[in-house]
C-alpha cells in the first residue's frame, strides 16, 4: 500500500467531511480582521487551545485565569502552545525530534521517578495512564514500532488532505501513549501542527482543541472507534476530527468578531 492515507481519505463520508471543514477554514480566512491582526487572532486561538487541551487531560480552568494557573498540566499545555510556531519545518523532516520536544515541554513537572531524564524519551514500561478509557496501551516495543510507522507517514508524500494526516497523527499518539505522561497534550499539539504545516491552517487560527473539547464524550468514542481498526471506525474518527476543525473555526471566528467590535 503506497499511500495508506489516500485509502483513508476514500473511506465512507471522509471526503465530504474534509471538504466541509476545508470550506469552513476558507470562510474564516476571508474575515476582514485577519488582514491586519492575524497574529493576534492566532495567539488568542493558541491560548484557548491550550486551555482546552488541559481540560481534556482533566484540568479544566477558566480562560481568564489560565496564564496564572500553576498546575503542571496547564503549564505544560501553555509551553507546548507557545513553541508550536517554531517547530513547523522540523515536523516535516524530523518528526521524532519534534515529538520529543513536545513531550519535554508538556510533561515537565509530571514525570515520575526518572524526573527530567524521562522527558522526551519513550516509556520503558507497559504502564500508561488511560484518562479516556481506551484500554491498556501497547507495550513499549510495539509503541516504538508504531511511532516509527507514524514518522514515515509524516515524512512521506501523500495525496491525502492535511486533515486526514492530522487525524491519524492525533489518534496514533493518543492510543499509543508513547511517553506515558502528557500524551494527550502531545497528540493534540501534533494534530494542530500538522494542520498548520501541511497547509489547511497555515496561520494557526483554528482552535481544533476547543472543537474536541466541545464534542464531549464523542472524543473518547472516536478514538475507540479508531482503535477498532475497521474502515468504519477509522472513518468515524476522521469525521470527528473534521467536526472538531469546524468547531475550532467557529471559535476563531468568534475571536475575530470580538476584535472587530473592539
Amino acid at each position: 500500500m503506497n499511500d495508506p492515507l489516500a485509502v483513508i481519505a476514500g473511506m465512507p463520508g471522509v471526503s465530504e467531511a474534509v471538504t466541509d471543514a476545508r470550506k469552513a477554514v476558507d470562510r474564516l480566512y476571508g474575515h476582514r480582521v485577519l488582514r491586519r491582526k492575524s497574529p493576534e487572532v492566532s495567539a488568542r486561538s493558541a491560548l484557548r487551545g491550550a486551555r482546552a487541551s488541559a481540560a481534556l487531560e482533566g484540568v479544566d480552568v477558566p480562560l481568564d485565569v489560565i496564564p496564572e494557573v500553576t498546575d503542571p498540566v496547564v503549564q505544560g499545555a501553555l509551553r507546548v502552545s507557545a513553541e508550536l510556531g517554531r517547530l513547523g519545518a522540523t515536523w516535516r523532516t524530523a518528526p521524532r525530534q519534534v515529538l520529543a520536544r513536545l513531550h519535554t515541554l508538556a510533561a515537565s513537572g509530571l514525570t515520575g521517578e526518572g524526573g527530567a531524564a524521562d522527558l522526551g524519551r519513550p516509556r520503558a514500561t507497559a504502564a500508561a495512564p488511560d484518562p479516556l478509557g481506551l484500554g491498556a496501551a501497547p507495550g513499549p516495543q510495539e509503541a516504538v514500532a508504531r511511532v516509527d510507522g507514524l514518522v514515515q507517514l509524516v515524512t512521506a508524500a501523500s495525496k491525502a488532505p492535511a486533515l486526514v494526516l492530522a487525524a491519524v497523527v492525533h489518534a496514533e499518539l493518543a492510543v499509543l501513549r508513547p511517553f506515558g505522561t502528557a500524551d494527550g497534550v502531545v497528540a493534540r499539539a501534533a494534530e494542530r501542527l500538522t494542520l498548520v504545516e501541511f497547509g489547511l491552517d497555515p496561520k494557526s487560527l483554528v482552535a481544533v482543541e476547543v472543537g474536541h473539547l466541545e464534542l464531549g464524550p464523542a472524543y473518547g468514542e472516536g478514538l475507540r472507534s479508531y482503535l477498532s481498526g475497521t474502515p468504519e471506525g477509522v472513518a468515524a474518527w476522521v469525521r470527528h476530527c473534521a467536526s472538531a476543525v469546524a468547531l475550532g473555526v467557529r471559535e476563531a471566528t468568534a475571536i475575530c468578531e470580538a476584535m472587530q467590535r473592539g
